[in-house]
């Protein structure tokens, strides 16, 4: 499966793994070799903290190159009168009788905190595509589902600032 990621979400994952490796990776390597200093490997925390940093940064640097060469590259370029990636929704939940704004991102940067909702989740793959006015259902999974209506959509812009998710 390929994930569907924008020019920006590329971008930023490039330089993670500059900053990664041509800055984090050398004071790692410097972190285990002092470690190594203090003595006995088989007891000592320090060194095995360090190996763990080290390990953990190599990790995440294999996991966005790998995302990089596997992405399918998408714009945000939807309907006018659509929900489409970037645009910022105003929902009504039926069974709350409450209303939330959402935007809509990719799933490399959302964070629900914020209310920044991937395309991917329950709740973004129901209202892309859909209009102001339409009663959806958000299916959860088999056993549960609810319903919303979308009070209105605003277009929305890729905003560089959004932080790309840690995995």
């Amino acid at each position: 499966m390929h994930d569907e990621l924008t020019a920006v979400d590329i971008k930023k994952m490039r330089e993670e793994i500059e900053y990664r490796v041509n800055v984090l990776h050398p004071q790692l390597i410097e972190d285990v070799k002092t470690a190594r200093a203090f003595g006995d490997l088989s007891e000592n925390f320090e060194y095995k903290a360090a190996k763990r940093e080290k390990n953990r940064n190599d990790s995440r640097v294999r996991y966005l190159q790998n995302m990089i060469k596997t992405a399918k590259i998408i714009t945000g370029a939807s309907k006018p009168d659509e929900v489409g990636l970037f645009d910022i929704v105003e929902i009504y939940f039926e069974e709350e009788a409450e209303t939330q704004t959402i935007q809509i991102v990719t799933t490399l940067r959302q964070n629900a905190l914020v209310d920044l909702i991937s395309k991917e989740s329950p709740i973004g793959k129901a209202v892309m595509g859909h209009k102001t006015g339409d009663r959806i259902r958000v299916e959860v999974n088999p056993e549960y589902s609810y319903y919303i209506v979308i009070r209105s959509v605003q277009k929305g812009v890729d905003d560089e600032s959004w932080e790309i998710s840690s995995y």
